[in-house]
């Protein structure tokens, strides 16, 4: 059988398209093969993927979650993206990145509403030489107290809450105020989040801090920083904790502290 595809598509057709198309079919076979799935799984098969494109829509994209929590996602941009030893590892950006926040002060205060533990954060954004790296611009945006994303609570939370845009002073630092986020699970009430429940998988993250680091010269820097005691750190649904990004939230005389070491690599402003 996939000899005549292969035969029907034409032996000179060999763009990206049609190399992928093939590859994929062969694995398919081949995946088959080993399973020998009844006719019933594989219309069992056939209902899933027809749920999870119901339920994707402007607001939900449950095919985006599917790829995540499969580890599609991460692997696509640990290939498109890597970055030298020694440099921070990139990470995906996530559904809650908005690029329209206003500029926030060195020292100013990401909390809108204050609701929540304190956080104060303070850091540096270097070069793989060690030197600062002068007006970077750091985006940062997180979770409440809660687990939710501002943009996930448009009616309970002021606009832009637990967001910033801070451009880093000439030796590379930065420092802002907010508060200590939380863990959170992703939607678990669509056909993925029934899938992985069915195998005994929960879809949680553990609390993290994005940034988005951004300077002319330099590969954009898009990352987690995720809090070391968090008791959900070695099961990420989206696989997006390494050990370089693991970091202590210590007490401190008023709530916690962060400090947050980035270092940015050279070349074009990669995503």
């Amino acid at each position: 059988m996939l000899q005549a595809l292969v035969t029907r598509l034409g032996a000179a057709q060999d763009d990206r398209l049609h190399v992928a198309f093939l590859a994929v079919v062969k694995q398919l076979h081949d995946l088959i093969g080993v399973l020998r799935p009844t006719g019933d799984e594989l219309r069992a098969v056939i209902d899933f993927l027809t749920d999870v494109g119901h339920s994707a829509d402007a607001r939900r994209q449950e095919w985006v979650l599917l790829a995540d929590v499969i580890g599609v996602s991460t692997r696509v941009e640990d290939l498109n993206a890597p970055r030298p030893d020694g440099a921070t590892p990139n990470t995906l950006p996530g559904p809650f990145y908005r690029d329209d926040v206003p500029e926030t002060p060195l020292g100013g205060d990401l909390s809108r509403d204050g609701c929540g533990p304190p956080l104060q954060v303070t850091g540096r954004i270097r070069d793989l030489a060690g030197r600062g790296v002068a007006g970077a611009v750091v985006e940062v945006w997180h979770a409440n107290a809660l687990g939710r994303y501002e943009n996930q609570d448009p009616d309970l939370q002021p606009e832009f809450n637990l967001r910033g845009r801070l451009r880093a002073d000439a030796e590379g630092g930065f420092h802002f105020r907010t508060i200590r986020p939380q863990g959170y699970a992703l939607p678990e009430d669509g056909p993925v989040g029934r899938l992985m429940n069915r195998l005994g998988l929960r879809l949680e993250r553990p609390a993290h801090l994005h940034f988005r680091v951004t300077a002319p010269g330099y590969q954009t820097l898009t990352t987690h920083i995720f809090d070391r005691a968090d008791p959900a750190i070695a099961r990420d649904a989206l696989f997006g904790v390494k050990p370089a990004l693991l970091a202590d939230f210590r007490a401190a005389a008023s709530g916690h502290s962060l400090d947050v070491g980035l270092v940015m690599a050279k070349g074009g402003q990669a995503a």
